[in-house]
């Protein structure tokens, strides 16, 4: 269970991260301060900054996954088959409410991903935190004792900025189908990597 401080904390990055869109999806991505964001979720800036960092960071945190325990990830990831575990997570994700909304509707948990892609900051902290997963896998893939260390790393940068690939074809074609069958398309040539 978790304490009241991660509780609160919690919370708070939901509230900042909903707020900030509003404001980005009202105003702009560039024309939103981290203040503004801080009133409009009822914080402090400097609670902001503690918390995201940026306005990039913001938009790209993946409050589930980042504040997901190697405890967690070890029982959601499969190291023999990473990539039917991370089809297993999108698809989840997308059955989860307002998934439906696709990326035009501007709501759901798939809001945030018009600004990876309009907005050449955010893609650019998306990189940074691609990267970030990457090395929060690698290991547990590497654990399988099917590839090296080195292999296990390019093989989970491979997963990771593919699944960004995948992405982004998904958000260019409009919504028009289920993520996961992006992903699953996409990152099918990986699969003979781990068998």
């Amino acid at each position: 269970m978790t304490g009241l401080r991660e509780r609160w904390r919690l919370k708070a990055m939901r509230a900042i991260q909903e707020r900030a869109l509003d404001l980005f999806d009202e105003k702009g991505f560039g024309a939103v301060t981290i203040e503004e964001i801080a009133a409009a979720a009822e914080v402090s800036p400097s609670s902001v900054y503690r918390i995201f960092g940026t306005k990039e960071g913001i938009v790209v945190t993946d409050i589930e996954f980042d504040t997901m325990s190697p405890e967690a990830l070890e029982g959601i990831l499969d190291p023999d088959d990473p990539v039917g575990s991370l089809v297993r997570a999108v698809r989840a994700y997308e059955s989860s409410p307002g998934a439906a909304d696709g990326p035009q509707a501007g709501r759901g948990p798939w809001r945030r991903v018009r600004y990876f892609f309009a907005e050449p900051s955010v893609r650019m902290a998306v990189c940074a935190m691609l990267d970030r997963a990457s090395r929060r896998v690698a290991p547990l893939v590497a654990s399988a004792g099917r590839l090296s260390e080195t292999q296990a790393r390019v093989a989970t940068n491979a997963l990771t900025f593919g699944y960004f690939a995948a992405l982004e074809q998904w958000y260019l074609d409009g919504g028009s189908r289920p993520i996961a069958d992006y992903v699953e398309e996409g990152l099918r040539p990986l699969r003979g990597i781990w068998g």
